[in-house]
């Protein structure tokens, strides 16, 4: 959305605040490039673990050895500095080798190399369309399953390395060419791969502290490296890396072959890498959170700019002709746990694979092939996780785990993931139609258990046990199921209204047996009696059920304004029991779906993403214009959402405070200012007289002189009056209310901690306005420039707030966190 300025004159202004003035920004001057000790001290241990592995993987596809070390070398430059996960790290991987080694086959290495090429243009042109984050809407159980078949494909095939023989070209071919191969094993070649294995698995289990200190080493390189010592100090006869000059390396050429077949291959590359770089980008995010060290931000994974660096680092390896190139998650877990702070380390591990590439060929051409093998083998086993089929077989979705598993293994992986996809839809669909209602007597009276989704397709069978029901009885109805369509409730009301009008009762529980409220009959909108308190109807600024109709509050409801008089002294007596009310609801419903997040919180401490600064205002309910829960926000409320200069809280350091612990010691990532429509205190600010702010004489107007600043900003000539998606405000009331934003957010930079934060990068300000009347968000564009002379609330759109340009905001953060907000 293209906004303008509206028709003031401003031009001249701008040369009356140069932008090197403006107080509490960081300081120019040139930028030196520093390298953090962390980060050299995580590349040099993912170098480690790369330079072995993209050996291996390379033997694995049966492409030039070469291309592994120019796959690492791109993924760990070009992804690392063009990428949006910053501690992610790219290269080859294990779950391109089925892939790529068919391509290889088939059409050779230069047409694969230009394949290669073909798909990160594909990648770029998805992030332009800004899709990554539809990839994460494909079922687990399908990219683990996907994920186990590559293994067993990969163990399968390098298993005939190890016993010293040559893969077969497919799964089936390898297994049943397996017996022939065990009749000819080669001792030597067993030897060093039982060798490289048995290092491997022991290596990380080593015990005491000198344990400690050695496991610092990568287990994968020890393995590699004993293996190639015994085969160079015995003498074994063993077929070992034979790197060829890099003036014979092969780049790519035409692609040569059918167009349909390279088409197939361009899609099968491009769904893989992207898949898995997504889904390793949100585990390394995951990773990061859970670090104990909170003292280095590390933003947020942004998933469209990852997938664009995969494309680019794709695009840039097949020329130079390398391996395709995806996120890692064995290199990116070591990055993380190496305690990386930055992209540099992915960066430096890149560079370190170019230095060994040139200068360590001698060394690297007396590693046995065997011990690549094997390293490669045990990846390949390990891509086959207990943990992935303890999960899929708790979600009940081990099917579509076995089915993709199999299809990859026996048909292919384009064809394995398809066949996964079909019968994950098939299985929700069961799940959907599936619906078990059954009967039983608890203590002397009927309880019909519905369990499952109540559809339209389950409407027969509910209609037909509910009027088996004897009448005039209390009836107990459970509802184990999270979903239901407007047939089954209409069945469900008007059968509830009839019971009713027998003179039976109807209770209606979920599955923790916690009552909830039932379908409103259909004579009830003929009564007097209240039908506001139901789960599926609109939300009221009231509770009703509670109280006797012809209470106090009765006459009342519904027609409260701003200038309703004060309620008498019974109507606020009243008030009493509404709030025991409150929360008896609370632990009645709620509390049960939250206690398990509470707990966690409790365990582990607060971690807020950001302070949120509002106003009292009673019609501000910050969870519901958020969309966060417990444990998100760190809220800060008073009147006017005011944020003194730092020294003029007059005794009152409340909000200083508050900026000071959340910035320091609970480190948030961005500090939020929110305005709303119809504020009082910026009423209050314009109706007051120039000796009620001079001197005030009581509490409030003590604090509303914090909002002078506002008053005055607005009226200067030299700032443009901030403007609401393209429009003038409607009034003076909520221009002040918008300038005001504006005014606290430059408040905020005067604080000495918010302003060391800025300077690093690691904290962000936002400014928010909500129209009450509109139930409408708008967000001030260009917060990091609080002085400029064009600040415009933005509309949000319901969509994603992201979408605007392409930042990733805190209100998704709580999307991670598995909670019961649905009730």
């Amino acid at each position: 959305m293209t906004l303008y300025a509206p028709a003031r004159k401003t031009t001249h202004h701008k040369t009356n605040r140069p932008r090197a003035q403006r107080p509490h920004g960081p300081p120019s001057g040139p930028r030196r490039f520093r390298i953090a000790g962390a980060d050299l001290s995580a590349s040099v241990a993912v170098f480690l673990i790369a330079l072995p592995l993209s050996l291996g993987i390379a033997l694995a596809t049966g492409a030039p050895l070469q291309s592994g070390l120019v796959a690492a070398a791109v993924g760990g430059i070009v992804a690392g500095r063009f990428g949006g996960s910053p501690l992610q790290v790219s290269g080859p991987a294990a779950g391109l080798t089925v892939v790529t080694a068919e391509l290889i086959q088939r059409y050779g290495w230069r047409t694969t190399c230009a394949i290669t090429v073909l798909a990160g243009l594909a990648q770029l042109g998805l992030s332009a369309l800004r899709v990554a984050r539809s990839a994460l809407a494909v079922s687990p159980a399908i990219v683990h399953g996907m994920l186990a078949g590559i293994g067993v494909t990969i163990a399968l095939a390098q298993l005939h390395i190890v016993l010293g023989g040559t893969p077969q070209s497919s799964a089936v071919d390898n297994v049943l060419g397996l017996p022939a191969q065990l009749a000819r094993i080669h001792p030597s070649a067993l030897a060093i791969s039982a060798l490289t294995v048995t290092v491997l698995l022991s290596w990380p289990k080593l015990p005491g502290r000198a344990g400690r200190l050695v496991r610092k080493v990568p287990a994968a390189l020890v393995a590699v490296a004993g293996a190639t010592a015994v085969a160079v100090a015995a003498g074994l006869s063993v077929p070992r890396v034979d790197l060829p000059s890099w003036s014979s390396h092969a780049l790519p050429g035409l692609p040569e072959g059918p167009v349909l077949g390279i088409a197939a291959g361009v899609l099968t590359i491009t769904l893989v890498t992207s898949v898995q770089s997504l889904l390793s980008a949100v585990a390394v995010d995951k990773l990061v959170a859970a670090r104990a060290d909170r003292s280095r931000s590390v933003p947020r994974s942004h998933l469209d700019r990852e997938l664009a660096g995969q494309g680019a680092a794709n695009v840039v390896s097949g020329a130079l002709g390398g391996l395709p190139v995806a996120g890692v998650a064995v290199r990116s877990v070591a990055n993380v746990s190496a305690g990386a702070v930055s992209r540099t380390s992915t960066m430096l591990h890149g560079l370190w694979i170019v230095l060994a590439a040139l200068l360590l060929v001698p060394a690297l051409d007396l590693i046995p092939l065997a011990a690549l093998a094997a390293l490669v083998m045990v990846v390949g086993i390990q891509m086959v996780s207990i943990t992935h089929i303890r999960t899929v077989t708790r979600h009940r979705e081990v099917v579509v785990y076995a089915v993709t598993l199999a299809g990859v293994v026996l048909v292919g992986i384009l064809e394995g993931v398809a066949l996964g996809i079909a019968v994950a839809i098939a299985v929700a669909l069961h799940r959907l139609a599936r619906t078990r209602i059954s009967r039983e007597e608890r203590d002397g009276n009927p309880l019909l258990h519905v369990r499952g989704q109540l559809t339209f397709l389950a409407v027969p069978r509910l209609s037909r046990a509910l009027h088996q029901l004897p009448q005039g009885s209390h009836v107990v109805v459970e509802l184990d199921g999270s979903f239901m369509d407007h047939a089954a409730y209409e069945t469900l009301s008007e059968w509830t209204s009839g019971h009713l009008a027998h003179g039976g009762t109807v209770e209606t529980t979920g599955p923790s047996g916690a009552r909830i409220a039932e379908p409103a009959p259909a004579a009830a909108s003929d009564s007097a009696a209240p039908t506001c308190c139901r789960p599926w109807t609109p939300w009221h600024n009231h509770q009703c059920g509670e109280l006797p109709a012809d209470g106090p509050t009765a006459s009342r409801e519904g027609s409260e304004g701003p200038d309703t008089p004060a309620e008498p002294a019974e109507t606020r007596r009243t008030s009493g029991l509404h709030l025991a009310s409150g929360i008896g609801k609370f632990q009645r419903n709620t509390a049960p779906l939250v206690r398990d997040e509470l707990a966690r919180l409790a365990r582990e401490g607060q971690r807020p993403s950001q302070l949120f600064l509002t106003c009292a205002d009673s019609r501000l309910v910050t969870s519901m214009i958020t969309s966060s829960g417990p444990g998100d926000l760190f809220t800060v409320r008073n009147v006017g959402n005011l944020v003194p200069l730092p020294g003029e809280e007059s005794g009152d350091d409340s909000v200083a405070a508050a900026i000071e612990y959340a910035v320091d010691v609970l480190q948030v990532a961005s500090i939020t200012v929110c305005g709303h429509s119809g504020c009082g205190a910026m009423q209050a600010l314009l109706g007051s007289g120039p000796d009620d702010l001079a001197v005030p004489r009581t509490p409030l107007r003590r604090w509303l002189r914090h909002g002078r600043p506002s008053l005055e900003r607005m009226a200067s000539r030299r700032h443009a009056w901030a403007r609401i998606s393209g429009r003038l405000p409607a009034d003076a009331v909520e221009q002040l209310c918008l300038t005001n934003v504006v005014q606290q957010l430059e408040h905020l930079r005067a604080y000495e901690s918010v302003a060391r934060r800025l300077a690093e990068g690691s904290l962000t300000l936002h400014g928010v306005y909500f129209h009450v009347g509109e139930a409408q968000a708008y967000l001030l564009s260009g917060t990091d420039e609080v002085h400029s002379y064009d600040d415009v609330f933005t509309r949000v759109m319901p969509t994603a707030l992201a979408e605007a340009d392409g930042r990733e905001t805190q209100a998704g953060e709580a999307d991670v966190r598995e909670t019961a907000r649905a009730s």
